[in-house]
């Protein structure tokens, strides 16, 4: 009976990697590598905003973030939903800014690499995307020119320190915009074209400036990557780099079985892609159809790429040029979140759908159809075991 219990205690701790040196095969640690902080790349200039790396500039984004008068009835700044103790985002199914939106706030860490912006990507730079909530009824309310007369009373020295002079302002209207109250665009479309580009101008270097800010937040180290480090150089992971067998086992089926690998790759646990996986909708909110709606938006965009306000060349265009415009998986598509940090910020999904991680996992063990388009994911046959693996191994990727 002990030898019988020895070799039962042998077996699972080679299936499981035991408590010292974890048991992976050869592919098994170049995938568990790959996702490893330590190999992100140098993040790379962003030519379309040649003020993206600029400390003044950096510093003037930084203030904006946090100023609650960015917004139209002053309580609303872009830190009210990007909170800086909750991995700046706020732990609400929908964010609330002036008003309650549709979706669920998204964290920052590292997000000057994404391609494109939001759930659904409707923005195409970092810089575009900042300049969405100022507008948005939902969130910041305010408006173009409103914007542009606050830089000029409030931050014009460090505005022309950074940017240039200030166009003068005295017969653009105090509220004004292509978006907005009826009134609001009666008072645009009454500005010439050279005031409405003047104005364009200075709000295209708001996002610029807030864009630079943001690419100074960038994820940290995780116990997971501690783990990596220790797998990859063949130590015996110690302290809290050393992971239990439920751990191991999660990572095994998070790269294996599980197929979670195939969308959250690489360092950050992101594909950068957009699927549909099937998330119900919510029922008190509007009609969602993701990606596919998007297309339109962000080509109309005039602060896209393509538009008058990007910095050097079309050829940083590349993403715009090639976009995937019309095609049946862009329906109820969203963007692959980051995992990193996810264990500590429910809820889940695009509009805060699930409460908890064990009811993603179960979710995506369930597979059930979308509600529109079809889901790109299957069924999958895992144990409770399994899954509270899973879950355990998710929580290795917070600090």
């Amino acid at each position: 009976m002990r030898r019988l219990f020895c070799f039962l205690a042998l077996t699972v701790a080679v299936l499981l990697g035991g408590c010292g040196k974890p048991d992976f095969s050869d592919a098994e640690k170049k995938t568990i590598a790959s996702l490893a902080l330590n190999t992100l790349p140098a993040l790379k200039p962003d030519t379309t905003n040649r003020f993206a790396d600029v400390p003044a500039a950096a510093a003037l984004g930084s203030t904006l973030f946090f100023d609650a008068g960015m917004s139209r009835d002053g309580t609303v700044s872009c830190s009210t939903c990007h909170k800086i103790d909750r991995q700046f985002q706020d732990d609400l199914p929908q964010a609330v800014g002036v008003g309650r939106t549709n979706r669920r706030t998204m964290p920052l860490a590292g997000v000057a690499r994404d391609p494109w912006f939001f759930w659904d990507g409707r923005r195409d730079s970092l810089w575009a995307q900042a300049l969405t909530p100022l507008e948005n009824p939902l969130e910041q309310a305010g408006n173009r020119t409103a914007y542009a007369h606050y830089m000029k009373a409030r931050f014009s020295e460090r505005y022309e320190r950074i940017f240039g002079p200030l166009p003068d302002f005295s017969g653009i209207p105090l509220n004004a915009s292509p978006l907005g109250s009826n009134a609001e665009k009666a008072a645009w479309n009454a500005m010439s074209g050279a005031q409405r580009d003047a104005v364009n101008s200075v709000y295209a270097n708001i996002g610029k400036a807030i864009a630079a800010f943001e690419r100074s937040i960038e994820p940290a180290p995780t116990r997971f990557d501690r783990f990596a480090l220790d797998l990859a150089t063949g130590a015996e992971p110690k302290g809290d780099a050393a992971f239990s067998r439920e751990e191991i086992l999660g990572l095994k089926l998070f790269i294996g079985k599980a197929n979670c690998v195939t969308c959250h790759n690489g360092p950050r646990f992101t594909d950068n892609g957009f699927h549909n996986t099937g998330v119900p909708p919510v029922a008190d909110l509007p009609p969602d159809r993701g990606r596919v709606d998007a297309v339109a938006q962000v080509e109309a965009d005039p602060f896209n790429c393509f538009g008058a306000y990007r910095d050097g060349e079309a050829s940083a265009c590349g993403e715009l040029r090639f976009m995937v415009k019309d095609a049946p998986e862009l329906v109820r598509a969203y963007k692959t979140p980051s995992l990193r940090g996810a264990a500590t910020r429910p809820p889940y999904m695009h509009a805060g759908q699930f409460s908890s991680l064990d009811e993603v996992v179960a979710h995506y063990a369930k597979a059930a159809p979308s509600v529109e388009g079809t889901s790109e994911i299957h069924p999958l046959e895992l144990s409770d075991r399994e899954r509270a693996a899973l879950v355990a191994f998710l929580k290795t990727l917070t600090e």
